[in-house]
């Protein structure tokens, strides 16, 4: 049975890989398009931590230019949220409140977006911490090396879109 269950896994999984285009990694951070959307977007994975985690973290930043939607922050946490999460972003000596419901955060809104983008631009590490759904305080970390190259190459590989 499970020599059945991995290919038809992977058959399940193979079509919206197909339908991603790499446009690089770029240090910790990668950068694709997905032309069935369409939009493009720079993405990484938080670094490894011993911390219990419900769910994989990602940070990502991406652009839909079909909905003039560009640099739009997200981030995929590790647990699930409580319901008065105190997302908190920190990016160098910058703090940055965050929006988000059950394991996503969000900016607050577009200003925010772009500040928060700056910001990745010109740190080495960003963190985000919160409320689990436990009542516990937990953080996800990211190294930002690589990060405005893998944003230039996500907003180059829409920007003819």
């Amino acid at each position: 049975m499970k020599q059945l269950l991995i290919p038809l896994a992977l058959l399940a999984f193979a079509t919206p890989v197909a339908a991603k285009d790499s446009l690089g990694v770029f240090g910790h951070w990668g950068a694709f398009r997905d032309a069935e959307v369409p939009r493009c977007y720079a993405i990484a994975e938080a670094v490894d931590s011993r911390n219990r985690r419900d769910f994989e973290p990602y940070a990502s930043v991406g652009t839909w230019p079909e909905r003039r939607v560009r640099g739009q922050v997200h981030f995929r946490l590790s647990r699930e949220l409580s319901d008065s999460p105190r997302l908190r972003l920190a990016i160098g000596s910058q703090r940055f409140d965050l929006t988000g419901g059950g394991n996503e955060g969000w900016a607050v809104d577009g200003s925010d977006d772009a500040a928060i983008v700056a910001a990745m631009r010109s740190g080495n590490r960003m963190s985000i911490s919160a409320t689990d759904n436990r009542g516990n305080r937990f953080t996800d970390r990211y190294s930002l090396e690589g990060a405005a190259t893998a944003l230039d190459a996500a907003s180059v590989g829409c920007a003819s879109r």
